[in-house]
């Protein structure tokens, strides 16, 4: 699995012109699965990510983890991100997982997220989506397991 994580101050996602999730402070998350993708790789990011220190303290220093802030996740599917643009012009999707198995894995990943206590907010899998996000710092960092 690989997660692209943007801390945004407000993020929403739109499909058919209907804003299917938003959040306000709190992470986004682009969410990739491919073949060899397991629960086990789904309770490893989930774990990573809501203990993850990147908002900051008193003294301004990243120490404090989504959990410790309350803040909210805004999870959406990515397959775009196993895009292979070595070769040719065209990106190859050949390491992202079948829709079905991805699929699965990505809701397992959103249940364990919200089982950490976590508000969590989705687009619609396998849907054209409309992103809008605020990053807050700029942070954006990428996790993969």
């Amino acid at each position: 699995m690989k997660v692209v994580l943007q801390r945004s101050k407000d993020a929403s996602v739109t499909v058919d012109g209907k804003i299917t999730g938003s959040i306000k402070r709190g992470f986004v998350l682009l969410v990739g699965v491919t073949h060899e993708d397991s629960e086990q790789d789904c309770a490893w990011l989930a774990d990573k990510i809501v203990n993850l220190r990147v908002f900051e303290d008193e003294e301004g220093k990243m120490n404090r983890s989504l959990l410790e802030e309350g803040g909210e996740i805004l999870s959406v599917s990515q397959f775009t991100l196993y895009g292979d643009c070595s070769k040719g012009r065209r990106p190859s999707f050949i390491s992202a997982a079948r829709p079905d198995q991805a699929q699965l894995l990505y809701e397992h990943f959103n249940k364990l997220l919200r089982e950490k206590g976590i508000h969590v907010e989705t687009g619609v899998f396998g849907a054209m989506m409309d992103v809008k996000l605020v990053n807050d710092g700029p942070v954006t960092l990428i996790l993969e397991k």
